[in-house]
């Protein structure tokens, strides 16, 4: 049995597999394009197409202290910018964390590509491979297609999406900052952001939102309260006109239909007849929306 391979087992996979990296590029010093190499961290510089904004400590750390054990097991990507200058294209939370390990050097595979090229490998490899917040996505999409020159399905063919979720990403663009910033703290879903985008007004969009974080909505409430906000003027209830004889029992049922539909923030219709009976027509869009009007029927005087 090989003996380098037989001191490797009892330091672990990671050992093992960075003595074989070590026998396949120790002839390669410095790497050259189209090989894999180990390159001095000192030789390499962030990404600048990185489209993760976000790398909390912890997750870092914890990273780094299985590097510190295992080696890193799958070699980062670089791109030679000179003799021994480089410039990453993914894997920056293994470079950050062997920073954290006081690594020396990396294993590498070190590409041949232009800005271009750069930046989509790189948008592409995160959004595919990292965990990315929603906004940080969008915006990954936006970038690939104003700065690659793609149009969306060739995006969706690029990141393995139909254009329908593409679409989705890129409108979550159109909210307000204080909308996007909740999306990305993950303060509400994507679902919760579509029904947002629906609505025309950004004052409505935003009130909804603060409605949201106030009081925990559901992804279902929020739709049926964008329903009734966006509905035609001309499907919402009118204030009823007094008819112009003034009869007193219809202006009174007149009048007791406008402050039930007031009281009730609802659709209300009363159906009199002449011998004095009736009846009282409600419309209710859900369960909660039932037990909304019977909460406010109940705290209400019974004069109404």
């Amino acid at each position: 049995m090989n003996t380098t391979k037989r001191n490797a087992l009892g330091r672990g996979l990671g050992a093992l597999l960075s003595n074989d990296i070590n026998e396949s590029i120790k002839n390669t010093q410095p790497p050259i394009s189209g090989t894999l190499g180990r390159i001095l961290l000192t030789q390499i510089e962030t990404n600048p197409y990185q489209p993760r904004t976000d790398f909390p400590i912890d997750a870092l750390q914890e990273l780094a202290a299985s590097i510190v054990m295992h080696g890193i097991i799958q070699p980062i990507t670089v791109r030679k910018l000179g003799y021994d200058h480089y410039q990453l294209v993914s894997g920056e939370r293994r470079l950050r964390a062997s920073k954290i390990a006081e690594l020396k050097d990396i294993p590498a595979y070190v590409l041949e590509t232009d800005n271009q090229g750069m930046i989509e490998m790189a948008l592409i490899e995160n959004i595919q491979r990292e965990n990315l917040n929603a906004m940080e996505i969008a915006f990954a999409y936006r970038r690939l297609i104003d700065e690659c020159s793609l149009k969306q399905e060739e995006l969706g063919d690029r990141v393995g999406k139909n254009r329908t979720t593409v679409t989705n990403f890129l409108r979550l663009l159109k909210l307000p900052p204080v909308i996007q910033i909740g999306i990305r703290d993950a303060k509400l879903s994507m679902g919760h952001a579509r029904a947002l985008i629906n609505i025309k007004e950004v004052s409505d969009q935003i009130s909804i939102y603060d409605q949201i974080i106030k009081n925990d909505l559901t992804v279902r409430k929020v739709e049926e309260l964008v329903r009734i906000l966006e509905q035609p003027k001309a499907e919402k209830e009118p204030i009823a006109e007094k008819p112009k004889n003034d009869n007193p029992h219809q202006v009174f049922v007149l009048d007791v239909q406008e402050k039930l539909r007031m009281k009730l923030d609802s659709k209300v219709q009363i159906k009199h007849q002449n011998s004095g009976k009736g009846e009282i027509i409600i419309p209710y869009l859900s369960n909660d929306d039932l037990n909304r009007m019977l909460d406010i029927l109940e705290a209400s005087s019974p004069n109404i």
